[in-house]
């Protein structure tokens, strides 16, 4: 079945022909590391996981690179506030990249390279550029890209160098031979990092980082590249305009960006001050929440984030684990008594999930047909007496698929019971429900039932659920959690 990408180049759904079915080429801009990662940046990360797993689903071979920038300008910024070297704040971040990264139980990626393990690569390549008289270097051992040298230059973003021009703001510099050239080699500012190279000691530009790494890495031309969408202008426009002008081939085939995060009614941006660290959130929720609201909109779509979307996901997720804990309670089945309806149901949605993802990673209709599986199953359970070999069958289709399906998403893969209690733990501590005041109507609750007073009972329950708490009565007692809208 024919998998469609929307290509950002082209801004149109187009079908996947990788270069080499064995081996499609991945490439992911990741982090520059000069603190803790906001979600934001994080939602690429989680958003391509899912884009890996998926091709290897369909038995592609897959291989996958997400970089680190260590040299930049906010990271020497952030390192002279700290009064430290530039490079030791880096190492420190990457480590605590990975720190956040373990806990979200991603896939590896082949790769992750640092800018700085790859200065010699960006010298060659900026020596190629020169040599092809597409970039040029000044007195101060600055180097240039030559806009102009790129008739095709614009064409990912659908900008045009004559209107660039015109709403240029700023100051001409008159080392540039266009004031929208950009610099591929910065000279050596005393106190930063610097490399010898031919122009002098110096650093590289931003946009020459990944193109040089790519082109160390995957060679002329990868399959997939990948960011979000504030790198479409200009990093990813001049990470192409200067590959394919040293190669003279096609960069990357498909460009795929996913879209902001909002908090509330306001896109979540440093100058605003609502970041939210990843880390932040993964403490006051839980990574499987993030992942969860994250891949539950289609990534070229804004995700608000706030406390009662958090809330919502925390509910959804809560349908399905309690499914999961439910179907863990049957016993495997002896023999081979399937329900046919029910197998036929597993049939139908893993074709949704299937046509879904295969149409430019539609993960709200793979999600819609998580959800109607979750909704037979429990429909199952409440009609079919639990000593019923076929329920049993049931629950053991039901976990088998969405332990499959949830692999996929990096979803779904927790303990129930523990995860359930974390979820009430939560809503706990956001809805600040007083334990104690519960614990007392409970056990009102308990005496009245045990003195055959229903209508003390009933309104005990009601007391409860106005504080949130649901109780359910059953043979092994009464167990209560957090309402979940």
């Amino acid at each position: 079945m024919t998998i469609k990408l929307y290509n950002t180049l082209g801004r149109e759904k187009q079908d996947f022909k990788p270069h080499n079915p064995d081996e499609v080429k991945i490439y992911l801009c990741g982090p520059t590391v000069y603190d803790l990662l906001h979600i934001g940046n994080f939602r690429g990360v989680i958003f391509f996981n899912l884009v890996r797993r998926w091709l290897e689903h369909l038995d592609y071979g897959v291989k996958f690179v997400l970089n680190f920038t260590d040299v930049d300008d906010k990271i020497i910024n952030k390192a002279a506030e700290n009064n430290e070297d530039a490079l030791t704040l880096s190492k420190r971040y990457i480590e605590e990249y990975k720190a956040d990264y373990a806990r979200l139980q991603l896939s590896p990626h082949e790769l992750n390279p640092k800018c700085t393990d790859h200065i010699d690569d960006m010298i060659q390549f900026i020596s190629g550029l020169i040599n092809k008289n597409h970039a040029y270097a000044t007195d101060d051992g600055s180097v240039f890209f030559d806009i102009h040298s790129n008739k095709d230059y614009g064409k990912l973003s659908g900008k045009n160098i004559d209107d660039l021009e015109a709403g240029h703001r700023i100051e001409p510099d008159p080392r540039k031979k266009n004031p929208l050239d950009f610099v591929l080699w910065k000279p050596a500012k005393e106190g930063e990092p610097s490399w010898e190279s031919p122009w002098g000691n110096g650093r590289p530009g931003w946009h020459i980082e990944c193109s040089a790494m790519n082109h160390a890495i995957f060679g002329d031309c990868i399959d997939i590249h990948g960011g979000g969408i504030d790198l479409i202008f200009p990093h990813h426009e001049n990470e192409i305009a200067q590959s394919e002008s040293l190669t003279g081939h096609c960069f990357a085939t498909y460009w795929m960006h996913n879209n902001f995060i909002r908090f509330g009614d306001e896109k979540m941006s440093k100058s605003l001050g609502n970041v939210i660290k990843a880390r932040d959130f993964m403490d006051t929720y839980h990574p499987e929440i993030l992942k969860f609201m994250i891949l539950s909109v289609h990534y070229r779509s804004e995700l608000n984030i706030d406390q009662n979307n958090s809330h919502q996901s925390i509910s959804r997720l809560a349908r399905i684990y309690h499914a999961i804990q439910m179907a863990q309670q049957y016993p495997s089945p002896q023999a081979n008594q399937a329900h046919d309806a029910f197998e036929a149901v597993l049939t139908s949605a893993s074709e949704k999930l299937t046509e879904g993802l295969n149409d430019d990673f539609n993960t709200p209709i793979a999600f819609a047909s998580i959800f109607e599986v979750v909704r037979e199953f429990n429909a199952l359970t409440d009609s079919l007496k639990k000593k019923n070999p076929q329920l049993h069958s049931a629950a053991a289709s039901f976990l088998k698929w969405i332990n499959e399906k949830g692999k996929l998403l990096a979803l779904f893969q927790e303990e129930p019971n523990t995860f359930l209690s974390t979820l009430d733990a939560i809503l706990i501590k956001e809805k600040n429900i007083d334990i104690q005041e519960v614990d007392r109507l409970i056990e009102a609750r308990n005496k009245a039932r045990a003195e055959k007073d229903y209508e003390k009972s009933d309104q005990l329950r009601d007391a409860l659920l106005k504080l949130d708490i649901q109780v359910q009565d059953g043979p092994d007692g009464t167990t209560w959690e957090v309402k979940k809208h």
